[in-house]
């Protein structure tokens, strides 16, 4: 069974992260990057979302969830649980937490919170987003709330260091609208935009271990 090194990660997690450099691997290709430009993130509304690894099948697994068709700058779109912050949250990382268990059942009191990747300003929903690292030591009862997740999509993380699951194409954007990016190809499923900037760097901190 493969096994999470947990102090070795955090160790890594606590040193200078990659940062943008790893994030622009999946960038999409634009003539303005500046729509991924941190220091936008004073017009932004703060948010959270959580990587959570966990043991399953003999690897380690991180999940994913399928957004229902909404109209919204996220409609139909694969993406870690998380959202955006509330009164209630003392930091970003309660706001992970507390997202993660609303849309997909993860309890918050299991979750060995392990540090956090670089900060993302995603210009589309005008968010400034916080990938929070955590860890359980089994594999969650999934329950997936019906008006938020379509799909949990549980996937390996030796499925994603693979050369092959990285692809490009043309992705919709706006009012018919077109942009190339690259994606995660994951069973089908294409993961692109700000969700794939953060497995990006989430990924050169893994392999980093």
């Amino acid at each position: 069974m493969q096994l999470l090194d947990k102090n070795s990660f955090r160790k890594r997690l606590s040193e200078p992260l990659p940062g943008i450099s790893a994030q622009m691997k999946m960038m999409p290709r634009l003539d303005d990057t500046s729509r991924f430009d941190i220091k936008n993130k004073e017009k932004a509304s703060p948010g959270g979302v959580l990587i959570l690894i966990y043991p399953h099948e003999g690897e380690l697994y991180l999940p994913l969830m399928l957004r229902p068709e909404y109209g919204g700058a996220h409609s139909g779109q694969v993406s870690f649980p998380g959202g955006r912050k509330e009164p209630g949250d003392k930091d970003l990382l309660n706001t992970a937490l507390r997202e993660s268990n609303e849309e997909l059942g993860i309890p918050k009191d299991k979750v060995e919170l392990l540090g956090e990747l670089t900060e993302l300003f995603i210009i589309a929903s005008n968010f400034s987003v916080l990938p929070v690292i955590g860890y359980m030591d089994h594999r969650p009862d999934f329950i997936p709330d019906p008006r938020e997740v379509v799909e949990i999509i549980e996937t390996p993380i030796s499925l994603l260091v693979k050369d092959d699951t990285i692809k490009e194409r043309p992705f919709k954007v706006g009012d018919g609208f077109h942009i190339d990016a690259p994606y995660f190809d994951i069973y089908g499923h294409h993961v692109w935009g700000a969700t794939a900037m953060m497995m990006s760097e989430f990924l050169t901190v893994f392999k980093d271990l």
